[in-house]
């Protein structure tokens, strides 16, 4: 009878322990060991990766650096998310929520691939009615290649032998099995092996691989750390998922930008592009309210414009700090200097910001915007629908410039703004037609202009 041996691995970076800790030792992460029971027996030998090509040394010198045409999913989104199209021999790996779409944009990528090269797509979750019920839904009529296989030995030697696709399709990792390993599908251990082995099988062979991952409670995607380190490119799907807009975000890119987004519609037809993603985050509203104004934000290589609301209430205990978009910590930060620098105390109000549409923002551009539409709705004063704003605020009340000012003014004339408050530093040299452009050097002269005009 085979014996059994227990270990404790982490999930989030997938070392080994002999007992259990509420500390992982080597990444210093709580609460993160599971058990997972190993059998011992003699491991199998694993022929399938035998018959791929050698690897051999070579000197760098001797590679040629060459622009490799990239293979477009037929989306345009996507592709500039992905920097540019698919490169071969890439990994892919895609996470979001559950029902948020992740696989129903795979599909419909897969079916534009398809059209000039062969595709596989592998289903360890599904079956192949399932798959086909939401290509008629989706109105794919193209011959893809289906497998509803968990098994990842038989999947890379029909991938290999049978069927050699240019793209693959795993819907999802944590489905997978390997013989490789002793435990339990869905484990730490499980998820690391069969992520290693089609890594190397796609490195070797110059075949495109798209992964789909399950995320964990917290948003992160499950299973060890170290899977997003072995892939070169990871997807997150942000949104509600009743909701109808999807926004993908690039937070590793081997091959392109980071942090670079496309944007989407849940349609009955599937996802649609969104060909103006500035429109969305706008309000439609014909008549403006106070807390509430536009800024010019940038996503790796896109300007977009966003909608940024405030609404300051007496509070009828402590006061409330709540952000949704934005910084928490920042918020607080930004209240402590337009109470110091602007005169303006919200210590006894509560304060809620938010930014319209569901994005996230982490560039500290947005401070001019939030004190501005903070002392919109304390003193009840509404800004004009065609005023746009950015700029960081220092702790001694001073208007740092941002980057890219001139591609965000821009965007701003592009879509018909009329007056641009903005740092000292970020002004441009030329004047701007149909754009008026107020520089100010502290806090102070931005809410002056703002008490004088409203």
């Amino acid at each position: 009878m085979a014996k059994t041996k227990v270990e404790f691995v982490c999930r989030e970076c997938g070392s080994s322990h002999h007992q259990w800790a509420g500390q992982c030792l080597d990444c210093k992460s709580w609460n993160t060991l599971e058990e997972i029971v190993l059998l011992q027996t003699a491991p199998s030998k694993l022929t399938i990766l035998q018959d791929l090509p050698a690897s051999k040394v070579q000197n760098l010198s001797d590679i040629k650096s060459e622009n490799r045409i990239r293979l477009s999913t037929g989306l345009s989104e996507l592709d500039r998310t992905l920097g540019g199209g698919l490169v071969d021999g890439s990994v892919i790996l895609i996470g979001g929520d559950p029902g948020i779409g992740k696989s129903t944009l795979i599909l419909q990528a897969v079916a534009k691939i398809n059209q000039k090269y062969t595709t596989l797509y592998v289903s360890g979750e599904e079956s192949a009615d399932q798959i086909s019920d939401r290509a008629l839904r989706l109105g794919i009529k193209e011959d893809i290649i289906l497998l509803s296989e968990t098994h990842l030995e038989k999947i890379i030697t029909l991938a290999n032998k049978a069927v050699q696709p240019k793209v693959i399709v795993i819907d999802s990792i944590q489905t997978m099995v390997t013989d490789g390993s002793t435990s339990v599908p869905g484990s730490v251990t499980q998820v690391r092996d069969c992520a290693a082995q089609l890594t190397q099988f796609a490195k070797q062979t110059n075949t495109i691989l798209l992964m789909i991952g399950h995320v964990t409670k917290d948003g992160a995607l499950a299973g060890p750390r170290i899977l997003e380190h072995m892939v070169d490119t990871v997807l997150y799907f942000e949104g509600d998922a009743g909701g109808r807009y999807r926004i993908i975000r690039a937070v590793k890119n081997r091959f392109g930008a980071v942090n670079e987004i496309s944007i989407f519609v849940m349609s009955e037809s599937g996802l649609q592009q969104v060909e103006n993603p500035s429109a969305i985050f706008l309000s439609n509203s014909a008549k403006p309210s106070p807390g509430s104004m536009v800024m010019v934000t940038r996503e790796a290589t896109r300007p977009l414009m966003v909608e940024i609301q405030a609404l300051v209430d007496t509070a009828s205990g402590n006061p409330k700090r709540v952000c949704v978009g934005l910084d928490q910590n920042r918020l607080a930060l930004q209240l402590a200097v337009l109470h110091k620098h602007g005169g303006i105390a919200t210590h006894d109000q509560d304060v809620f910001v938010n930014v319209v549409g569901g994005i996230k923002m982490n560039e500290t551009a947005s401070d001019l915007v939030v004190m501005l539409v903070v002392m919109s709705s304390l003193r009840d004063r509404v800004i004009p629908k065609d005023w746009v704003a950015f700029g960081e605020v220092g702790l001694t009340g001073e208007v740092r410039p941002v980057y890219n000012g001139i591609e965000r003014l821009s965007e701003a004339q592009k879509h018909g703004f009329k007056v641009a408050i903005i740092p000292k530093g970020n002004a441009p040299k030329k004047a701007l037609q149909e754009l008026k452009i107020v520089s100010v050097e502290y806090l102070h002269q931005a809410l002056q202009f703002m008490t004088e005009n409203t």
